[in-house]
């Protein structure tokens, strides 16, 4: 993760900063809609490696966006979920995800 700075010139580059990169979107945006394991999101992300996985939900975990509850101790399960304090985050994914179906409609993507 990018280390976070005291001061910003722009509120878009902490935003990059916090949320940059190939897979931090999409892991919030899972864990939102309830791939909220690491098994779930290992299979919802079929693509992402187990250390790149691990990686991003632990800056994610240091950014305080991302907390880790541990269910039970054996088995070992845990759930990942969006920091009360960031809960408008969820808005803002389902928000930024409707931008881009629109987008994509008026472009002839196919997403």
């Amino acid at each position: 993760m990018a280390k976070l700075k005291l001061k910003y010139s722009c509120a878009l580059l902490l935003t990059m900063d916090l949320l940059g990169g190939k897979w931090k979107l999409r892991i919030l945006w899972h864990i939102i809609n309830g791939d909220n394991s690491f098994s779930k999101l290992q299979k919802a992300i079929p693509d992402i490696t187990h250390k790149m996985l691990i990686t991003q939900l632990r800056e994610l975990q240091e950014s305080k966006l991302l907390l880790k509850n541990i269910i039970s101790k054996k088995p070992l399960r845990i759930e990942y979920m969006i920091s009360e304090e960031y809960k408008d985050l969820e808005q803002i994914l389902n928000e930024l995800c409707d931008f881009t179906k629109s987008y994509a409609i008026k472009n002839s993507i196919d997403v």
